[in-house]
């Protein structure tokens, strides 16, 4: 599947965070820009670096209007002991049937170790105030993704 056109409205999504609440794209239209994450599992080491990366730069993303959230479909409970085990400061969000990364055309074939299976593409969206998507990330490495959402961010913002 695609990823959604840069310019037109973002998907929508409601999803439950680790603490079991929801959190809907709506409820940030007009107040924060939002930068939304697909990870494949929980507490696993590329999926570790890259939400530490994203814990360090908070105060950064918060000067630039920004909130973020990483989406996997891990279910609630494992989300809450991710953010636990490495004291992360941002949301976790389930998409356990990956019906939010179908739509952003973050669930595809995936390759390893010599098998193809369908699964999470790391794939990361920036959605402004208006909703409106206006940039993609899809080639990065897990170390380095932090760094690269900022400049990112400042290219746009």
């Amino acid at each position: 599947m695609a990823f959604p056109k840069i310019g037109n409205k973002a998907p929508a999504f409601s999803l439950k965070n680790q603490h079991g609440d929801t959190v809907a794209l709506k409820d940030f239209a007009g107040k924060k820009n939002v930068v939304i994450y697909f990870y494949p599992k929980a507490l696993t080491p590329g999926c570790t670096t890259q939400a530490c990366g994203l814990h360090d730069i908070q105060k950064e993303l918060k000067d630039r209007d920004t909130v973020v959230f990483g989406l996997s479909p891990d279910p609630i409970a494992r989300l809450q002991k991710f953010i636990d085990k490495h004291e992360l400061n941002f949301d976790l969000l389930s998409d356990e049937n990956h019906t939010v990364a179908d739509k952003y055309g973050a669930w595809g074939l995936k390759k390893f170790m010599g098998k193809e299976f369908m699964g999470i593409l790391r794939t990361t969206f920036v959605i402004n105030k208006e909703l409106r998507l206006v940039g993609v990330m899809d080639k990065f490495k897990t170390k380095d993704h932090h760094q690269e959402l900022i400049f990112f961010l400042d290219t746009i913002f």
